[in-house]
């Protein structure tokens, strides 16, 4: 007789399978694990280039998930949504403020080149943000807000060096997450939309911890 091996095998969830696939963003790239644990001579400027670039990034108002709730529907994703900007805004203050302190960007060759991807960048997200695709917004936002954590570390690395105090984070946590997707996406079309915002906003991390890699390489050329 034959014996379906896969009759046991647990689904996944839409949420599941989002929250692993952000599990494998920012938090698996070695530049980002280089940046948060910086000590050499140049982590300082490493630290404050990578600061300034994802204030560049994620610095300005509205940003992704503030346009992502003006174009959202009633219902717990809009509410979710909502939390997420109230608690971004906070991420957003502190990056700005940081900004300020680690002082200015530090030069380095190609600066023209890395203007040009980062309008390239923010582009995508406003488009991922204004998405029509039922799931594609909310898709990108709960990727942005579950990718942050790692990318909260470098901040509060920087902070530390700096002298400043990091706030406490105050972004939903998983499990709201999970809620928020298990509502909106109910299809296999919300949930392909779902998958392609957040790969997109994950693709976007990883262009931006790739230039800052790129960028620090280029310095350390420049000065030898």
């Amino acid at each position: 007789m034959a014996i379906n091996r896969f009759v046991d095998r647990k689904t996944v969830s839409a949420a599941e399978a989002h929250l692993a696939r952000v599990a494998d963003g920012s938090a698996r790239h070695s530049h980002l694990h280089a940046l948060a644990e910086a000590s050499g001579p140049h982590a300082a400027r490493d630290l404050a280039d990578a600061v300034h670039l994802l204030c560049k990034l994620h610095g300005s108002h509205p940003g992704l998930v503030e346009l992502a709730l003006s174009l959202s529907p009633a219902g717990p994703a809009n509410r979710w949504l909502g939390r997420a900007t109230d608690g971004f805004e906070r991420e957003r203050l502190y990056l700005v403020r940081l900004t300020a302190a680690v002082g200015p960007q530090p030069s380095t060759p190609g600066a023209a080149e890395t203007e040009s991807a980062l309008v390239a960048q923010r582009h995508a997200l406003e488009i991922l943000a204004r998405s029509e695709r039922n799931g594609c917004a909310l898709g990108a936002a709960t990727a942005l807000v579950s990718d942050w954590w790692p990318i909260r570390r470098l901040l509060d690395r920087a902070a530390a060096r700096v002298g400043i105090e990091c706030p406490a984070p105050s972004l939903p946590d998983e499990a709201s997450v999970m809620e928020a997707i298990d509502f909106a996406c109910d299809t296999p079309a919300s949930e392909r939309a779902l998958a392609f915002g957040g790969e997109q906003l994950l693709l976007q991390h990883r262009g931006l911890l790739d230039l800052l890699e790129a960028r620090a390489a280029a310095r350390e050329r420049w000065d030898g």
